[in-house]
């Protein structure tokens, strides 16, 4: 009997792909290590400005990321201006969306949660904090 699937390329699992919006380099790479400490299978993309993020996103390309997490403090446009342009688009409101800030005020929050984001998480200064918060960001991709 022949395999009728001999000779097939075998199907990858795709990578899951996170999207960052963090202008601070220091806490770019911080984030990194942690992430790809968690699960070294992800692809990361980093971009240092909210008007960046949005043109990504907003471009045509089927590799959506499976989690988005914003500092609220960015250049051009912050975290919930960021929320509110997305939250417009039908093709990305069901990505989830996290905040995380050195901002820990609770108009921010307020506004971040009214725009669509899951979480609004306060930057740790410990790293085992980070590594507990991106354990639980990842639970969501």
């Amino acid at each position: 009997m022949e395999d009728k699937y001999a000779g097939a390329i075998p199907a990858i699992k795709p990578t899951r792909f996170i999207l960052l919006g963090e202008d601070d380099i220091d806490d770019q790479e911080i984030l990194e290590e942690v992430f790809l400490k968690a699960d070294s299978s992800l692809h990361l993309q980093f971009f240092n400005n909210g008007r960046k993020v949005i043109s990504h996103l907003e471009s045509p390309g089927d590799h959506l990321p499976c989690l988005i997490v914003l500092d609220y403090n960015m250049p051009e446009l912050n975290g919930a201006d960021i929320l509110k342009i997305l939250s417009f688009n039908s093709r990305l409101t069901s990505i989830p969306k996290i905040i995380w800030s050195t901002a820990d005020a609770p108009v921010y929050r307020s506004l971040c949660f009214s725009y669509g984001a899951i979480d609004y998480l306060v930057k740790p200064s410990k790293i085992s904090v980070l590594e507990d918060m991106v354990k639980y960001m990842l639970s969501f991709c």
